[in-house]
């Protein structure tokens, strides 16, 4: 599909690069890939010690707005002197007061002032604002674009629907031109919310080169001995709402005469207490924490392992999972998955058919549903292989990028 010509979009971001929104920067190159003219404007620095591929393939130049306004006072306030004499500025900051008496934070004043900052350094360059995720980055993005007269747009995911209060999504699904969501649920909450037409179901695409079917041999792994080790697998930020805990509590309820071991990927901050979890159980010499890896690694760990497990839950303030990437990534390498039955995997993961799912923190049926598929793996490779032919026919990235794009042309076309 053709681009708008000569047209630059400023994408706003929590955070680049990060790891664990694989799917936001393989979104970020298929549009360059499309034509669009991007700039990548991060509201944080990098923390992560490694990066993707698709990293390095992304042209677009980055920009940093001030993590914390005390450390870069001068940049802000040349900023409002200039947003100043601007004549949107006054309604902009209106708007913002108003939204800081509902929530009289640090944060929201923080997200003002990195919004002068991207009005004044960056939205005059640059002919649309596409801001990824509803919260904290579409704040920034609504107010630049208030202040700077530019249209801007949406995509949300999941934290950033189901902890945000809905006054302020009313609000700014008012002002944007339109959103994308990544899962039904999400979209029939916000189009509840939204004017009519406003909100668009796009789920996350894979890119299937990145991840080829696989050409190991369907694993005969059943546990039944040391030699016949079931290799277990969770690939999920260490953080209450993917509920790790629980699986490693049903992990330690599982048989003494079946032979397993779990490997978890990923950084977070409960990473440390899951360790000694483990610890305390008495499993801690089968499980196996190696923190945040690159793709490649995490791929290695896909085609070495026998079954994927996730048991995503809501967690005390609501936030939860949407369509969790790996359990994508999971099914395309031919894995059984061991999931919930909330948000949007059950758009994916048909219980009984490519996986099963359980209800939420029920650590007997997660034990169950593991020995169920260690045991047998002829199950687990008919689910595997299920799993795998429905994310290649419905969940490629060439598949879900076109209405992206359209919707990114009707914005650009609309400016003047």
């Amino acid at each position: 599909m053709k681009v708008s010509s000569r047209k630059k979009i400023a994408v706003v971001l929590k955070g680049y690069p990060r790891l664990s929104e694989t799917f936001i920067a393989q979104e970020i190159l298929e549009l360059e890939r499309a034509g669009f003219g991007l700039s990548l404007i991060s509201l944080r620095h990098p923390t992560d010690k490694h990066t993707h591929p698709v990293h390095a393939e992304i042209s677009a130049p980055k920009y940093y707005l001030p993590e914390y306004l005390y450390q870069e006072l001068f940049r802000v306030w040349w900023a409002k002197v200039n947003c100043a004499f601007k004549r949107r500025f006054w309604k902009a900051q209106f708007v913002f007061l108003k939204d800081l008496m509902r929530d009289p934070s640090a944060n929201r004043i923080r997200r003002w002032g990195q919004a002068m900052v991207l009005a004044h350094e960056y939205a005059g360059d640059h002919d649309h604002i596409y801001a990824h995720f509803l919260h904290t980055p579409c704040s920034v993005a609504r107010y630049a674009a208030m202040i700077s007269g530019k249209s801007f747009s949406i995509s949300a995911h999941a934290k950033d629907i189901w902890t945000s209060p809905e006054w302020e999504m009313k609000e700014k699904l008012m002002d944007c031109d339109w959103l994308v969501t990544c899962t039904e649920g999400g979209a029939e909450y916000l189009r509840s919310l939204a004017p009519e037409n406003r909100v668009h179901l796009v789920y996350h695409g894979l890119d299937l080169s990145r991840f080829p079917s696989p050409e190991k041999q369907a694993s005969k792994h059943d546990g039944s001995s040391q030699d016949n080790t079931v290799k277990l697998v969770t690939v999920g930020r260490a953080v209450a709402k993917k509920g790790i805990d629980t699986l490693i509590n049903a992990l330690s309820k599982l048989p003494q005469d079946l032979h397993w071991q779990w490997t978890h990927i990923g950084g977070g901050p409960l990473k440390s207490e899951l360790e000694e979890l483990s610890v305390e159980l008495g499993i801690k010499d089968k499980c196996e924490f190696k923190g945040a890896l690159p793709q490649s690694e995490v791929l290695e760990t896909y085609k070495s392992s026998d079954l994927f497990i996730l048991p995503s839950r809501i967690d005390e303030t609501g936030d939860r999972d949407g369509l969790p990437n790996v359990i994508v990534e999971a099914q395309s390498q031919g894995m059984a998955v061991i999931s919930t039955n909330i948000s949007g995997i059950p758009e994916l993961i048909q219980s009984g058919n490519n996986g099963i799912l359980i209800q939420p923190d029920k650590i007997g049926a997660l034990a169950e549903a593991i020995e169920k598929l260690a045991r047998d793996h002829k199950l687990r490779n008919q689910m595997g292989k299920q799993g795998e032919q429905k994310v290649r026919s419905h969940f490629s990235h060439k598949q879900t990028i076109g209405e992206i794009v359209s919707l990114l042309n009707k914005s650009l076309e609309a400016t003047n």
